[in-house]
Order: structure tokens, then C-alpha cells, then sequence
């Protein structure tokens, strides 16, 4: 393995791991390369009290800070179950459009979540249910109302901040209208410029309005805005995020092992493209061996000079400007 350690390249890559406890590979690859963040699944979190044993086991094992991360959507998508952690669905406050409800429970939850020692939680989601067929979706949007996902969206975001629990908006740039998961392969939406300002855009730019830390998007193919892949799109990214939205924190991929992203190569190949195009974390699911097979081709890529200087500078500024928000130091 090459270290990326001398140049903080560890800091842009976030990673999970299986089972119940973190294995020994992962928590020393971690704390040598300094890795950025830490990303926690269902099997990693049986118990809320084993939740926070991992925690501390990570915390124990690095000399740095990795952020910690979870998936604490609401419905099936609650990594820690039970209450007050676990709570409904979005679609279900939307559909009897009781956001004081919501904002009850999720305040419950995230007061847990920051207890345990998370950081993170990757939410809320900002797409619109506009396509019946979208198993990704079910149940995850508060609607299919631009205007009423905002609203909720909002309220996510400043009980966020409230709290002192990062946020993060997804999936850019609106995954509601598209049919294909892209857990699966490559997804494809027919929305232009227009469209997206009209509808897709609403409840991204509350979001951002409110203070949202960080946007992520996902393996979607959207022809009529980029003829690359959204995971892969510098004009995506630069256009319609950093000057479309008026946001400048750090933009974080959909996990790269899903098999959406394929279309930009092996595993280092995309890692490398999804950097180029203007992503500040690099994020992978469970599988951290070939995590780490990604961090070695993007080392190599970075020591032959392929990746500009600029790009890693301005990447690092971003992230830790995160830290900062947690009242943490950028680098330990």
C-alpha cells in the first residue's frame, strides 16, 4: 500500500467497514493514512451502546479525528433502530404534512445521534417523488411537491444546526424522477436546465439557505445537463452547485462501489474522475479493501503530478472548514 500520509490525501476518503467491530486492517489503515471519515451501517450499530463502543473504538485507534458518519433518514433507512433513534419515514410526515411532528422526532434522534459520537448524518433527502417505479426512493421523500419537500427539508437542516449535527443534502441533482437504483447500475434522468431550476433545484437551494454542511450526489446520467455521468461531471458540479446554488462546502459522493458508477471505470479510475470533477470526500461503502485499492491508484495518480495541486488545496480547505464547524482542529 502507498501511504498518502505526506500529502493529507487520507483526509478526502471516507470508508466503512463489516460486521459488528471494526477489524484490525481497517482501523490501522485509517490511523496511518489518516483517513477522513468513517461511515456506520446497520450491522456495525446492533445496540445504540455497541454503537458508541465502536465509536470509541475508532477514536482510540487514530491519533486524528475522522469524522463519523450514518444514514438516519427515517423508515428503512435508520441505520441505529429503535427509538428514540429510530423514527417514520419521510414520505409518511409528508403525506399527512405534519411537520411539527417531524421536527419532535428528529430533534429525538439527532440529540441521540450526537450522544453516541456521531458527526454526521447523511440527510435530509432533497428529491422529489415524482416517479412510481423508484424503489430507491419509496418512502424516502417528503413528496412530490417541490415546495412542501423544501419546507421539510428546511426544518431538517436547522434542527441540524440547532443541535450541532452536521447535515448533508441529497442526492444533487434531484433522483426522484429517475426509474433504475443505482445501487444496481447507472440511472438516467431526461430533466434540462429549465426543468431543474423549476423543480429539482427548490429544495437544494432551501437547504443551502438554511446552512446545509455538505451536498452529495449520486450515479446518475442526466444527457440533457452533462454527456458524463453526474459522479463524474466537473459542469455539474462547478456550474449548478458552486455557482447554480451559491454553496461552498465540501460536495461528497454517492458510495463508489455501488455498481452505478461503473460506467467511469475500475475502482482507482473513478475514484480519480469523481475527485477531478469537483468532489471533496470520496466516499465507499463496506468494502474497505477495495477502498483501499482506490486510495493506492489515487496516491500514484497524485506523486505523477496527474491530479492538480490547486484542486487537493482547495479540497482540504473544505473539509476543514467541517472540522471547524464541529470546534474541532482540521488536522491533529
Amino acid at each position: 500500500m502507498m501511504s498518502g500520509n505526506a500529502n493529507g490525501i487520507g483526509r478526502l476518503f471516507v470508508l466503512g467497514f463489516p460486521g459488528e467491530i471494526p477489524p484490525p486492517p481497517f482501523l490501522d489503515f485509517i490511523a496511518e493514512e489518516r483517513i477522513g471519515g468513517v461511515i456506520l451501517f446497520a450491522d456495525n450499530c446492533p445496540t445504540h451502546l455497541h454503537a458508541r463502543e465502536n465509536i470509541e473504538r475508532i477514536r482510540a485507534a487514530c491519533s486524528h479525528a475522522p469524522l463519523i458518519m450514518v444514514d438516519q433518514e427515517g423508515g428503512r433507512v435508520c441505520r441505529l433502530k429503535g427509538a428514540p433513534a429510530e423514527f417514520p419515514s419521510a414520505a409518511s410526515y409528508g403525506h399527512s404534512n405534519n411537520l411539527e411532528r417531524f421536527r419532535e422526532d428528529y430533534r429525538r434522534a439527532l440529540v441521540l445521534l450526537d450522544s453516541l459520537g456521531i458527526d454526521l448524518n447523511l440527510a435530509p433527502v432533497a428529491d422529489i417523488r415524482l416517479n412510481n417505479n423508484n424503489a430507491c426512493l419509496k418512502d424516502r421523500c417528503f413528496g412530490s411537491d417541490p415546495r412542501k419537500v423544501a419546507e421539510f427539508v428546511g426544518a431538517a437542516v436547522s434542527l441540524s444546526r440547532e443541535v450541532g449535527m452536521l447535515s448533508c443534502l441529497k442526492h444533487f441533482p434531484g433522483l426522484g424522477a429517475a426509474e433504475i437504483d443505482p445501487h444496481l447500475r447507472t440511472t438516467e434522468v431526461d430533466f434540462d436546465s429549465i426543468v431543474y431550476q423549476q423543480r429539482e433545484k427548490i429544495p437544494f437551494q432551501v437547504g443551502v439557505e438554511k446552512g446545509a454542511d455538505l451536498i452529495m450526489t449520486t450515479h446518475m446520467h442526466a444527457p440533457a445537463l452533462d454527456n458524463v455521468i453526474v459522479t463524474g461531471s466537473k459542469r455539474v458540479i462547478q456550474d449548478f452547485i458552486r455557482d447554480g446554488l451559491g454553496f461552498d462546502g465540501p460536495v461528497i459522493t454517492d458510495d463508489l462501489l455501488m455498481k452505478g458508477a461503473d460506467v467511469l471505470g475500475e475502482i482507482g479510475e473513478r475514484t480519480i474522475k469523481a475527485f477531478r470533477a469537483g468532489h471533496d470526500y470520496l466516499l465507499f461503502g463496506q468494502d474497505y479493501e477495495r477502498a483501499m485499492r482506490a486510495y493506492d491508484c489515487f496516491v500514484e495518480s497524485a506523486n505523477r503530478g496527474e491530479i492538480p495541486e490547486a484542486d487537493l488545496q482547495a479540497s482540504f480547505a473544505r473539509v476543514a472548514g467541517i472540522r471547524l464547524k464541529l470546534g474541532r482542529s482540521a488536522v491533529r
